[in-house]
């Protein structure tokens, strides 16, 4: 996640979440047992992402060039195709701090194709570049976001494993950390027409979690959304709450345009974005694979693949909804 605020204070940003918790609490009124995910392949991609060798994956750095082959091999495996030559989308950037500094962008895309022959696109997102090295020591960024990108590719298992109704684009975007620039430029130049991308599922830390406090934001600009929500809540094994997407003047109250969501929401493109709050480890070298909560990660996870497969399901009536496509 993007920081836009040098300090964050803990105390007003639990009175937030106090006061946007909505009643999505999980006690299940139906399990999620279908859903079974590579647990082992799960955790091996977010200890290898965030692993001292990737060196904190800074957007332009080798690092990022080591993770960035390590989720083409993994897109490989899965069976996520290309669309076109090959799965890199490259853009120069300028590098935040650098003066005047550029350096070389590249977002990950390729997609799945769906079973049906509608025109209607989900985009699944999450950034795989973090904050490099800083002061000889290494932001490995687990949470944030290793642990997005590896539930991504846990969708898109299921999704070539249980192919989707309609076509999904996977993308692991670069340059988040220095504002958003590849989300933006992916929605500058999509691969498909831009009309036809109906949703986008954006990632962005969800492995740490004391309270298995999953967020669901987006619902305030996108109320054809909430059914969504409440449906994959009523059958987690994690708390699904929708809120931090309210205009407020709480520092941190509104995580709208902190992630690449932001992007696509101001394209006009509805979303929902899921991620963890603040924590201790956001944007600090303690920020590790060791310092996860891995229970809940896997459990996140499973709920986040749930989240995809009914987003697929209910792609056409967002569409209605949503005047897309």
């Amino acid at each position: 996640m993007r920081l836009i605020l040098t300090s964050i204070s803990c105390a007003v940003l639990m009175a937030a979440c106090s006061t946007q918790l909505a009643a999505t609490n999980a006690t299940p009124e139906e399990t999620s047992a279908d859903i079974s995910i590579d647990q082992a392949q799960l955790l091996d991609d977010l200890r290898i992402l965030s692993a001292d060798n990737m060196q904190g994956r800074g957007a332009g750095s080798e690092g990022a060039a080591l993770a960035r082959a390590y989720i083409i091999d993994r897109y490989e495996e899965i069976g996520i195709s290309p669309i076109g030559s090959d799965f890199e989308s490259e853009f120069i950037f300028d590098v935040r701090g650098g003066e005047g500094a550029q350096a070389p962008g590249v977002n990950i895309i390729g997609q799945i194709e769906g079973t049906s022959d509608s025109d209607h696109v989900m985009v699944v997102s999450a950034h795989y570049d973090h904050l490099g090295k800083r002061g000889g020591q290494i932001y490995n960024g687990a949470d944030d976001n290793a642990s997005g990108v590896a539930a991504m590719l846990a969708i898109a298992a299921e999704f070539a494993e249980n192919p989707p109704v309609h076509d999904v684009i996977f993308v692991a975007l670069d340059a988040e950390e220095h504002g958003l620039l590849g989300a933006y430029f992916f929605v500058a130049e999509p691969p498909v027409e831009q009309d036809n991308i109906v949703f986008n599922l954006n990632l962005d830390m969800v492995a740490m979690s004391t309270d298995r406090i999953l967020w669901a934001v987006g619902t305030y600009h996108y109320p054809s959304l909430v059914p969504l929500v409440e449906t994959v809540a009523s059958r987690s094994s994690v708390n699904l709450p929708m809120g931090f997407d309210e205009p407020t003047e709480v520092p941190g109250g509104d995580w709208t345009l902190l992630t690449d969501s932001g992007a696509f929401h101001q394209a006009g493109i509805p979303f929902i974005y899921l991620g963890v709050d603040f924590h201790p480890h956001y944007h600090q070298p303690t920020d590790t694979y060791e310092n996860m909560t891995l229970d809940f990660f896997q459990d996140a996870s499973e709920t986040i693949v749930d989240f995809a497969r009914e987003a697929d399901v209910r792609l056409s009536d967002i569409a209605e909804a949503e005047g897309r496509g």
